[in-house]
């Protein structure tokens, strides 16, 4: 690693975990005090609730923060006339600029990791310690289509990945032929384990005479392959979170179903795409700074940044609410927007950086 690269990059993770850590103190510590008289008297539930908070604000706040470190480290480089400085040396405009976009990347997929597994759910779990149903863990009465059945859940555990109660109707080409009984179900190796199963099967060609029900009782079978039960608790919210492996993976089966995915895909692109946003922006960033800073308004070009930063984030959460509410498919508020985004700073990175 050359000396100015890793001269760069100290000066900015230096920058980047000053601004990351306060901004999640400020509003973790906020959040707290606004919620205190909410939340349980126990203290384990409340030290819970504080991480399940700072890892949903991290969604926010990481992203923030690499914008905002790179405005602080940009300013503090001309105005120090270090950037003069590094193009006096030879130093090209890209080798200041790339570094800084790398790590940012690196930063933006450890977000990225971070949703595919259960702490993407973080919301979720800090909402149900505040209206305190945090042990709570129970869905009633829910019906869905899968594949070429109807299920019925009289009562869904998805933490347990347990069901009671439960019914499943067999359809083909339009008719029933065939119904499983049960009181109990579990949900192991990718399928649904039913105990004590009675099935009721109707005969294809029916006689007034002769045609009788065929009732007969298993032990233990299985049946719906891959019908996870966080899927189908997650099915009747209307504010409903995913992992990014949970939404790939609901989508694909909504797919299968023939049902509408545009919630799920606005969720997923939220998760995937949106964070990159932060790369056009430290490039835009970089191609309007100055090189000296003797005719550099500091105060302006710190204070149009941060305003652009906050508004173009404002921007797409509020895009985000939009494609979720089935208002404008998500390709277009979510993925165009990005397009046009990413369009203008390789423009502006032609014009001024390259």
């Amino acid at each position: 690693m050359k000396l100015i690269t890793k001269y760069l990059l100290l000066k900015y993770l230096k920058y980047f975990f000053i601004i990351l850590l306060s901004l999640e103190i400020f509003f973790i510590g906020f959040d707290f005090l606004q919620n205190v008289d909410k939340l349980p008297k126990s203290a384990n539930l409340q030290l819970l609730y504080l991480a399940y908070n700072g890892f949903f604000i991290l969604t926010i706040t990481l992203p923030l923060s690499i914008l905002f470190a790179w405005i602080v480290t940009l300013t503090s480089l001309i105005k120090e006339n270090t950037l003069i400085s590094f193009y006096s040396l030879g130093v090209s405009k890209k080798a200041v600029l790339f570094p800084i976009i790398l790590l940012s990347i690196v930063l933006t997929f450890g977000l990225l990791f971070m949703q595919t597994t259960e702490l993407a759910y973080s919301s979720e779990q800090k909402n149900k310690i505040l209206d305190n149903n945090f042990f709570v863990n129970e869905k009633s009465n829910i019906l869905l289509k899968y594949n070429n059945n109807f299920v019925y859940f009289q009562k869904l555990y998805p933490l347990e990945k347990k069901a009671e109660n439960i019914k499943i109707f067999k359809l083909e080409d339009g008719q029933l032929v065939e119904t499983i009984l049960a009181k109990t179900a579990y949900y192991q190796d990718n399928k649904w384990y039913v105990a004590d199963a009675k099935i009721i099967s109707k005969p294809k060609k029916i006689e007034w005479e002769s045609s009788k029900l065929d009732i007969s009782y298993e032990k233990y079978l299985y049946t719906l392959n891959g019908f996870k039960p966080e899927i189908i608790s997650n099915v009747y919210k209307a504010n409903i979170e995913y992992s990014i492996s949970d939404a790939i993976y609901t989508i694909l089966l909504f797919d299968k179903q023939g049902l509408n995915t545009d919630k799920i895909r606005a969720i997923l692109y939220t998760k995937i795409f949106v964070p990159f946003m932060v790369i056009p922006l430290l490039i835009l960033f970089f191609a309007y700074s100055s090189i000296s800073g003797r005719f550099f308004k500091v105060g302006q070009f710190v204070s149009i940044s941060i305003l652009l930063a906050l508004g173009i984030w404002g921007v797409f959460f509020l895009l985000q609410r939009i494609a979720t509410a089935n208002l404008v498919i998500p390709e277009i508020a979510l993925i165009l927007p990005l397009v046009v985004l990413f369009s203008y700073s390789l423009i502006m990175y032609q014009k001024r950086i390259a």
